[in-house]
């Protein structure tokens, strides 16, 4: 899928996480993590080749004690993707899972406090060549400095980028830039600006999310915004949705957040109308029917349902196929021309019949027509930053 027209992807260094590339050059990947108990390999692993079957990319397994740092090399054996292991505290915990085979690292700077602690991780990542993703999290910052008399405390957003530049710090010093970061916070409008200000201080390759979205409605609302906003600047190279739910309701938000603005697609993309006095077909089940069947197709293509004949073609014009429906009857068009009249009771069928057409031409290599493009998304502005580490490109 093109990119749309008016972003200016932030240029990032690119990494690895095992045989995934991060950044660069590379598609924004989907992320999610494991909510098993990781020390049970099965359900562990079960889980992980359900998240692989759905999209997810790389996936984050937790290692919270020496059980599960001990499930790692079976898990890694067993994995269809790359794996991350997220430490906290124990700085040893993360010494296992590199010993394990994992291929990447979420560490926290606002709970490995000691500085000689993240140094020996790191030395062991470096000679592993395993990438460090710096995870910064509002809800677990370092300590506040002491204020001088009459100094206002810094904003959320700035202690989130004093973290971030203190383990850079500390990487950077032992001459390792595999590193990739993440500024994660609640408030949506706290974790934008920090990612945006970061943005123009580095170029390591950035992790997007808003941590602890909530449950699926409001969650994916709040990721939605929060990391749209970033991928409309251009900042964003790997993301992940995080719901009080399972994991693999996290996955089809995440690539519908790409596909909304047509910087990847993966299955359907689903164009429907809203309900009005104006529909005369039954518009919901129809919707909800043609949905589930492209879904499991699971090739990318966009599908527009609309319930009457005065918008439908020209509301989804931008619809690979769709149907704009009249009392009992309605015109099937497709890349926006009205090619055939068919009954209510066709309409689904009809919709397969050339949704499968146009999966076999792209499948045989035949071009898309072109098709307008309306979408103008803005420009990245690039917030001036005084510090500019390693990875960073100087203007």
């Amino acid at each position: 899928m093109e990119q749309p027209f008016g972003v200016n992807r932030r240029v990032s260094s690119p990494v690895w996480v095992g045989d995934v590339q991060v950044g660069g050059d590379a598609p924004i990947r989907v992320q999610s993590m494991t909510n098993t108990d990781t020390a049970d390999v099965a359900s562990t692993i079960r889980q992980i080749h359900e998240l692989a079957d759905i999209g997810c990319e790389i996936v984050r397994i937790a290692v919270p004690d020496k059980a599960a740092a001990a499930a790692v090399p079976e898990i890694v054996r067993q994995t269809p993707v790359p794996l991350i292991a997220d430490i906290h505290f124990d700085y040893r915990l993360a010494l296992s899972a590199i010993e394990g085979g994992i291929h990447g690292l979420r560490l926290n700077p606002g709970n490995i406090r000691e500085a000689d602690k993240v140094r020996t991780v790191v030395a062991a990542a470096k000679e592993r060549g395993i990438s460090i993703r710096i995870g910064v999290n509002a809800g677990s910052l370092p300590p506040l400095r002491a204020l001088a008399d009459g100094e206002l405390p810094p904003a959320t957003w700035e202690r989130m980028v004093d973290a971030a530049h203190w383990e850079i710090g500390i990487l950077e010093a032992m001459d390792y830039d595999n590193i990739k970061i993440s500024l994660k916070a609640f408030d949506v409008p706290t974790m934008v600006q920090a990612y945006r200000v970061l943005a123009g201080q580095v170029t390591y390759p950035f992790h997007l999310g808003v941590t602890e979205a909530g449950t699926p409605r409001a969650g994916s609302v709040r990721s939605a915004v929060g990391i749209g906003i970033l991928l409309s600047e251009g900042i964003g190279d790997t993301i992940r949705v995080s719901l009080a739910a399972s994991p693999m309701e996290e996955i089809p938000v995440c690539w519908d957040i790409l596909a909304t603005l047509n910087l990847r697609q993966r299955g359907p993309t689903i164009v429907a109308c809203p309900t009005c006095g104006r529909i005369e077909i039954d518009l919901i089940p129809l919707a909800n029917r043609v949905e589930e069947y492209f879904v499991k197709r699971g090739a990318p293509i966009t599908v527009a349902v609309m319930g009457c004949v005065v918008n439908g073609p020209g509301e989804a014009k931008q619809a690979d196929i769709g149907v704009a429906g009249g009392k009992g009857k309605g015109v099937i068009f497709r890349y926006g021309e009205v090619i055939r009249t068919v009954g209510e009771g066709q309409f689904f069928e009809a919709l397969v019949e050339e949704g499968e057409r146009v999966i076999a031409e792209r499948e045989g290599g035949e071009a898309s027509p072109p098709r307008s493009n309306d979408l103008v998304i803005p420009l990245m502005a690039t917030p001036a930053g005084q510090r500019i580490g390693r990875g960073a490109r100087l203007p």
